[in-house]
């Protein structure tokens, strides 16, 4: 913990930003460094940076995406200070509440967010980054070819992927492909927030709900709604799932998809990290049904 605070003490010195006089290391993210920034006269600030940064431009289209949340979705989003190729600065959310109402705001805004944003492609105008690795935003006008091609079956061939999913894997993760069509819904495309746990839900100083860490684009917002239902959210957010589902009229069988929607982020994690928190375990329980059977 000293020497993540010394390195981004540092990053911050380097970018020119000499009023700071410590940073407190922070736990939470699973990708990159964080602490909270003391300056002197003036508020504190978040800080985060990589060990050893994915890319010149991971910080710069994070920045992009919490800009285009909050102009083009209405979502609440902390301030950019700074963001550079080492570094990013942003104003100090606060924890969420765990309160009911917290979350049924948070369908609210999730749900404008998606209903108030879609768009006749699937895409983004640049590539951006989910955690360590490129996130390929190619536009497409089908987006079960964009979801197979550019979230699913990009994963193959990563080295931990390959080592975690044997050949009846990966074969079956693209006849599962092949049957997008059959298996989810033909919905168009929206703005999505694209690494929606529950970490990055926050919440502004007055409380209501804020988000950090996008890999935005425009695709199926069911990419959003997998993502918060599949990685154990409190008890507290039942309400959102039924706010959500009213106000975007869900049909009754949006929970069965959920597995398959959330395919892309768990081979995103098996793709980055040693400990793979399960995912290798849900990704082959997904892909069980599309295993050939001799």
């Amino acid at each position: 913990m000293l020497r993540s605070a010394t390195f981004l003490l540092e990053c911050m010195l380097r970018a020119g930003m000499r009023e700071v006089v410590t940073v407190e290391p922070v736990t939470g993210g699973i990708a990159a460094l964080a602490g909270i920034a003391t300056r002197r006269d003036a508020p504190s600030v978040f800080v985060k940076a990589f060990a050893e940064a994915p890319a010149d431009d991971v910080f710069v289209t994070e920045a992009e995406g919490l800009a285009a949340l909050r102009e083009l979705g209405g979502v609440a989003t902390p301030e950019v200070i700074l963001a550079d190729r080492e570094l990013l600065v942003l104003s100090v959310l606060r924890p969420r509440p765990r309160s009911e109402s917290f979350w049924e705001q948070f369908a609210h805004m999730l749900a404008r967010l998606h209903m108030g944003t879609t768009h006749p492609r699937f895409g983004w105008h640049r590539d951006n980054w989910l955690g360590r690795r490129r996130q390929t935003n190619t536009w497409d006008d089908d987006g079960f070819a964009f979801f197979a091609q550019h979230r699913l079956l990009r994963w193959l061939g990563q080295p931990r992927v390959e080592a975690v999913l044997d050949r009846g894997d990966r074969a079956a993760l693209e006849r599962l492909c092949h049957r997008l069509p059959d298996l989810l819904p033909d919905r168009p495309a929206c703005l999505t927030h694209g690494d929606l746990w529950a970490q990055n839900i926050l919440a502004t100083p007055d409380g209501q709900p804020a988000l950090i860490d996008p890999a935005v684009s425009y695709t199926w917002a069911e990419v959003d709604l997998a993502h918060v239902w599949s990685t154990s959210p409190p008890p507290e957010a039942q309400r959102f799932f039924e706010v959500y589902a009213e106000l975007t009229c869900l049909d009754s069988d949006w929970r069965t998809r959920m597995p398959i929607v959330q395919l892309r982020q768990h081979l995103a994690v098996l793709a980055q990290f040693d400990d793979d928190w399960g995912a290798g375990e849900q990704v082959r329980a997904t892909l069980a049904p599309f295993r050939t059977r001799t």
